[in-house]
């Protein structure tokens, strides 16, 4: 990943803007190394990220200066101390409740699937090698169309995961237990087996939903906790991007916006 082209006579020139906290310049080379923190699709949007999570940093560091927390200590303790200083009411039992009444599906229990597969594998960037797994891939599932019961057979014949030993089952997964882009179209299937192919970094995956085992509503006594920390954070961001703004003001910050990311509280 290039971030600083090289000028004329070997001087490096940045395709970014300066980005400034008063007139203290945050270097090119720390928001390099920081863009390692914020992975993106686009360069301009990783090296936004990094940039704001420098500015956000040298404003609460500021604001430590002001508030006399030692500059002896380490700078992500004196960022922490500067967040518990700030005034933030704490949500009542209320709020809590109205917050789950106003949510439901937001908390249940999760949703588990029993799930085999067969995998035909082949490296993202081999595209002659997806393209000839694809085709088998299909050839594979149509058999399986027309005969079901062949699926433990042909999943030893041609999988290429572990799984094949025990006929392709991965056994029960819940979400967070497989790579995204399986994920999004597994648990939404019903039981039985998958008419499309599933394609993911790995490659094309036939798919058998073998058992489907759907989260039931949580009791509120079994979230309040998490309820009440879910809100506690969102009412902290909203007085910890106040307080940013007014730093914005008093200091001057040029170059990147502080829009706060949604999560986590600071990045």
């Amino acid at each position: 990943m290039q971030l600083i082209p090289t000028g004329e006579a070997g001087k490096p020139r940045s395709q970014f803007p300066p980005v400034f906290v008063g007139e203290t310049e945050i270097p090119e080379t720390d928001i390099a190394r920081e863009m390692q923190h914020h992975p993106a699709e686009e360069l301009s949007e990783a090296w936004h990220n990094a940039a704001r999570s420098l500015v956000i940093r040298e404003l609460l560091l500021r604001r430590a200066d002001e508030l006399d927390i030692s500059p002896a200590l380490d700078e992500e303790v004196r960022v922490a101390a500067v967040i518990e200083k700030l005034e933030v009411p704490e949500p009542d039992e209320a709020a809590c409740e109205r917050f789950f009444a106003a949510n439901p599906a937001r908390f249940r229990s999760p949703t588990l699937l029993a799930v085999s597969h067969i995998l035909l594998a082949a490296a993202p960037d081999d595209l002659e090698m997806r393209f000839e797994q694809e085709t088998l891939a299909k050839a594979i599932l149509s058999q399986l169309l027309d005969n079901p019961g062949r699926f433990t057979e042909l999943a030893r014949q041609h999988s290429a995961c572990e799984s094949r030993h025990q006929g392709g089952s991965l056994g029960q997964i819940s979400r967070g237990q497989t790579v995204d882009e399986f994920e999004r179209k597994v648990m939404h299937m019903q039981p039985g087996l998958a008419a499309e192919l599933v394609e993911s970094r790995f490659g094309y995956h036939i798919v058998r939903v073998d058992q489907r085992i759907e989260g039931e509503p949580l009791p509120y006594e079994h979230v309040r906790h998490q309820i009440r920390h879910y809100l506690m954070e969102s009412v902290t961001r909203r007085a910890l991007r106040q307080s940013l703004q007014v730093l914005a003001m008093a200091y001057g910050v040029s170059g990147v916006d502080l829009e706060l990311p949604e999560s986590p509280l600071m990045q």
